[in-house]
């Protein structure tokens, strides 16, 4: 995948994590990883969900504890948007 498709990608995810998450109490959008996994149209769109999540939280533009997150191990793990 190139540097255009990873950057396009990452912008969905932004866009997704406000439309299926909430803000949290220091008023940044939080998603569950079980909610974004598990959401259809999230599951259409993004051929390596855990691959975007990794790119876009190596440039901080969302942090989640771990570095590898599991259907149903992590659905209750917090992914915070940093960047808006």
């Amino acid at each position: 995948m190139n540097q255009a498709q990873v950057d396009h990608e990452v912008e969905l995810l932004k866009k997704y994590i406000k439309q299926l998450g909430s803000k949290n109490s220091n008023g940044q959008w939080s998603v569950k990883y079980g909610v974004l996994f598990n959401d259809d149209e999230v599951g259409n769109v993004f051929e390596a969900l855990m691959g975007t999540l990794k790119s876009a939280k190596r440039k901080k533009i969302i942090q989640y504890e771990g570095e590898l997150l599991l259907q149903r191990v992590h659905d209750n793990v917090d992914i915070i948007l940093l960047q808006e």
